[in-house]
């Protein structure tokens, strides 16, 4: 992976300078540590230079304005959850009381976890890439370990099949037609493809329509909140609106442990999104401060308007009819408010819409994530993964997640398959999340240790804390088995296979770690050492470059552990 050279000879490199970077070591500080400022913040980027080189002027420009922070976390959390998930988690816990409890509880733990990012964006106002960064900094030590297990994670990982293909089922039944899986995954395709193209052509444009598309999503919502408070006031069709209000515990005692924590779940994929603005950070002029108010703007927002369309929901449909109905929760809401014909259709056009700029979202999201990781040097050829070229929008990492996820259509049949390759990255995730959070109390401690200044914005001890909890849920709920057996869960074999299966890769990653970085170079008298390289479109990125151990000592006298030569630096 990482050892491999990018052999493109066309390919423009030039040094990169003081000037480039305003980078410099902090002499009392780690041997390793040193700060640089990027122009679209005048706070200080300090980091282990191990980690990916702070490109002082963004290739893709500054285009990411607080209402588009906003509707990035908007489209990413509003995607088919909202219209889907509410009576997966009436069903987990029992009762509509429960329910609603539930929603808000969804937002503490959003919200406990948004602050650690806040904190990670104040140390790191130049850097995007969100976790990539985080992780990267926070773990320096085994040199490339963390980086190397984030990628290989992450590269495998980043497809969005799933709402490619709600999005191509309402697209069908929008006109009436029934359709065959094939088709199915056809239009899927298209519409993939369709997003694929908006981001890659227009790092501007591709904002605008998150932006718009965000704002629609919010009427929306708005639009069935208050047809829900109408409901509720005894103004429409529906005989006893008040029918799940009466007695709201009704069935909590039927709740069952791991119906709890299948809601759990469902609640946290629908809250997902919160953070996507993170990985935009180098875009954004004045980045904490945009997002210090935009990310728990838009989690607010969406909490209110989750709790109030689910008002709208329960007073529409009984409980019983609720969970028994094959509908989604918004179908069985329309329905019943506006009847069968027009309602059904104008809902599977809202969802269509809904579907696409989840799309579009998360595809901005997944390309900054592999920019940055190719940009720190373990992945191949980083000119592919950090040029701008042509379009000046990151177009290698746009067409990896758009292969991966064209891979995921097509290949996996429906059912057990599609289900087990969905859920095997699950469990990675909710690695890394409880690393992101020990990794907030290591960074802390280090710069305490060096007298660095406090951060613009600092997570309370007491969010730091619950968000402990709250990975450590996730990282134990998921063994507990299903009320119905070891073969109880969403797939036919055992319920864990997944777990067992997501670590085994993790696993296979630290060998494969350990066999590049430590035994191969022994064995073949050679050590790493880290290249800076820029690119014509001034990006700028880590190579590893094999340095022969005769060589070490002449190598590292004429460069800095930056990657600079020395002297420029």
């Amino acid at each position: 992976m990482a050892f491999w050279q990018d052999k493109d000879k066309k390919t423009k490199v030039t040094s990169v300078s003081t000037s480039d970077l305003e980078t410099s070591a902090i002499e009392n500080g780690p041997p390793k540590y040193i700060a640089a400022e990027g122009l679209n913040s005048t706070t200080v980027t300090y980091q282990d230079a191990s980690g990916a080189p702070v490109e002082s002027q963004s290739p893709l420009g500054y285009q990411v304005s607080f209402m588009a922070a906003l509707c990035l976390n908007i489209n990413q959390m509003i995607g088919t959850g909202i219209f889907s998930t509410p009576a997966s988690i009436l069903s987990g816990v029992g009762s509509v009381g429960l329910s609603m409890i539930y929603w808000f509880i969804g937002y503490l733990l959003s919200q406990s976890i948004l602050a650690l990012y806040l904190e990670y964006a104040a140390y790191f106002p130049s850097r995007s890439g969100s976790e990539v960064v985080y992780l990267e900094q926070a773990f320096p030590k085994p040199l490339y370990l963390i980086p190397t297990l984030f990628a290989a994670k992450h590269v495998v990982f980043s497809f969005a099949s799933s709402n490619a293909v709600v999005m191509a089922q309402y697209i069908f039944g929008i006109g009436g037609i029934e359709y065959t899986d094939w088709q199915m995954k056809g239009v899927a395709v298209a519409v993939y493809t369709l997003a694929y193209f908006v981001v890659s052509a227009s790092t501007k444009w591709s904002l605008r329509f998150i932006v718009w598309f965000g704002i629609l999503k919010i009427l929306t919502l708005v639009f069935i909140s208050i047809a829900g408070l109408v409901v509720l006031g005894g103004h429409t069709r529906v005989p006893d609106p008040q029918m799940n209000w009466r007695n709201a515990w009704e069935g909590s005692s039927e709740a069952t442990a791991y119906g709890a924590t299948n809601a759990m779940v469902k609640l946290i994929f629908s809250y997902s999104g919160y953070a996507n603005a993170f990985a935009v950070v180098n875009e954004i002029r004045n980045p904490v401060k945009t997002l210090r108010w935009s990310a728990p703007l838009s989690l607010f927002l969406v909490t209110a308007l989750y709790m109030l369309v689910n008002v709208a929901y329960f007073s529409a449909a009984s409980r019983e009819e609720m969970l028994a109905s094959k509908q989604i929760a918004a179908g069985v809401f329309f329905e019943k408010v506006f009847g069968k014909h027009g309602a059904t259709s104008a809902l599977d056009v809202l969802i269509c819409l809904s579907a696409f700029s989840n799309l579009l979202a998360v595809l901005v999201n997944y390309s900054r994530l592999l920019r940055e990781t190719g940009r720190q040097g373990v992945l191949p050829w980083p000119r592919f993964w950090t040029s701008v070229k042509p379009f000046g929008t990151p177009i290698g990492p746009y067409t990896v997640v758009w292969a991966l996820t064209i891979i995921m259509i097509i290949g996996p049949p429906a059912g057990d398959a599609f289900n087990f390759v969905v859920d095997l990255s699950t469990y990675p995730t909710n690695i890394f999340n409880f690393l992101l959070v020990v990794g907030i109390m290591l960074i802390r401690r280090r710069r305490k240790a060096i007298n660095l200044p406090r951060p613009e914005y600092r997570a309370w001890n007491i969010a730091v804390g619950f968000a402990l909890l709250v990975t450590v849920y996730m990282l134990v709920a998921p063994w507990y088995p299903p009320s119905t057996g070891a073969t109880g869960g969403d797939v036919s074999f055992w319920y864990g296979t997944y777990l067992v299966v997501g670590i085994g890769l993790l696993a296979l990653c630290v060998f494969y770690y350990y066999l590049w970085i430590d035994w191969i170079p022994k064995w073949k008298g050679y050590e790493y050492r880290q290249k800076l390289v820029g690119y014509e479109d001034g990006s700028i990125a880590h190579q590893l470059v094999k340095v022969p151990k005769a060589e070490v000592t002449s190598w590292d006298n004429g460069n800095n552990y930056s990657g600079h030569t020395q002297g420029r630096v």
